[in-house]
């Protein structure tokens, strides 16, 4: 399990925070949800047993599923900067 990301986006007056979270290897997903103002905006579960199932060498695995989480959080804040989530 590796460690969960937050990020704040300000967008149009309004700050979007992001958080994404490793739900473990058991369910091999990290979950990304949008808060604004406290409440849940949107959520998606990320599956990654894709990369588990490379048999990746520890450090390999985890920085990983750090890129996958990087990736899907650009993807995120771009969606929230195009205005798709407000």
């Amino acid at each position: 399990m590796i460690m969960g990301v937050n990020r704040v986006v300000p967008h149009d007056g309004r700050e979007y925070h992001v958080q994404v979270e490793d739900l473990g290897e058991a369910q091999a997903a990290f979950e990304v949800r949008v808060y604004v103002a406290g409440t849940v905006l949107w959520r998606k579960r990320v599956a990654y047993a894709d990369v588990l199932a490379k048999g990746l060498p520890r450090l390999e695995q985890e920085e990983a599923l750090r890129a996958l989480m990087e990736k899907t959080l650009q993807t995120v804040q771009a969606a929230i900067v195009k205005g798709k989530l407000a």
